[in-house]
């Protein structure tokens, strides 16, 4: 068979398949399914919508009973507000936003990265305790920080890292979530594209950095969304105890604590905390789906 002869199959058999996969559903169908989708968006979108007219409202509009969704006046003089009693502080705004960025970053870079290279060998090599090694793993999971907190502050403490940035950095590399997540999708992964990459001379820094990692994009940015949720909004309060080293959650915090003055400063807090997550979680959220819908190796 020629290659045009090849093609015009193809794409007869391709037509044939998009046609026989339509769904059998009728307009009317189709009306009530897109209603219930955008009911269901708006009832997850809400609170953000909330928290934001919150954020715009004055002070009146915050203790109105009953409290308007929408604000009826918006203005920004509650951020405005809240950067001035930031600047009013012995420690900058900056320098608060400096800490969590750097932890975030660095704690999110090292999850990835270890987590990544020890799923690689657990989904792909047969080795002695692999096994018991991935269990002991998935029974860490269950475990959460309150329980484990006060272990972990005596290795910390052991360590030297306590009132350092490494206090915070160091336990994200561990968490047992992402090594999860990361072996689970590695071992979908086909073992034939390894062995072939090895076979035309690749070694096992390339298979891993040029085969392995572009073809789990969509759990690698999964863990950075939960990676970055989770430093982001950390306080530190338990091993950070000089204030030049604490945490923007912790700043915004205080603010809130301030009483019913500062209540319009506290719903801009809210704001301002939420902002980085959920831009995070929309870019990985819109790259996981693109690699979800162009990629899929089967063996």
């Amino acid at each position: 068979m020629s290659k045009k002869n090849k093609e015009t199959v193809e794409k007869v058999y391709h037509k044939k398949l998009i046609k026989r996969r339509k769904p059998n559903r009728s307009i009317a169908g189709d009306i009530a399914l897109y209603i219930f989708l955008a009911l269901v968006a708006f009832v997850m979108f809400f609170p953000i919508i909330f928290a934001v007219s919150n954020a715009l409202k004055p002070l009146d509009e915050l203790f109105r009973f009953p409290p308007k969704i929408l604000a009826q006046n918006p203005t920004f003089d509650n951020f405005a507000d809240l950067f001035v009693t930031m600047g009013k502080s012995w420690v900058t705004f900056s320098r608060y936003l400096f800490n969590t960025v750097f932890m975030t970053a660095a704690g999110t870079a090292g999850h990835l990265i270890i987590a990544s290279m020890a799923a690689f060998v657990l989904a792909k090599y047969d080795f002695p305790g692999g096994g018991a090694f991935f269990k002991l793993v998935t029974i860490a999971i269950m475990f959460t920080g309150y329980v484990t907190v006060i272990p972990n502050y005596l290795i910390i403490n052991a360590l030297g890292m306590v009132d350092t940035y490494w206090a915070i950095i160091i336990p994200a590399f561990a968490s047992p979530m992402g090594l999860f997540l990361m072996k689970q999708f590695m071992e979908g992964l086909p073992t034939s594209l390894i062995e072939a990459a090895k076979i035309d001379g690749a070694n096992e820094w390339r298979v891993f950095s040029n085969i392995v990692m572009p073809n789990v994009k969509p759990a690698w940015m999964t863990l950075i969304i939960f990676s970055v949720q989770g430093l982001w909004n950390n306080r530190a309060t338990t091993f950070i105890y000089s204030e030049e080293k604490k945490t923007l959650p912790f700043a915004m915090q205080q603010i809130q604590a301030g009483g019913i003055a500062r209540t319009g400063q506290g719903a801009a807090v809210l704001v301002v905390l939420m902002v980085v997550p959920i831009a995070i979680f929309i870019f990985s959220e819109s790259q996981i789906l693109e690699t979800m819908a162009s990629s899929g190796l089967k063996d």
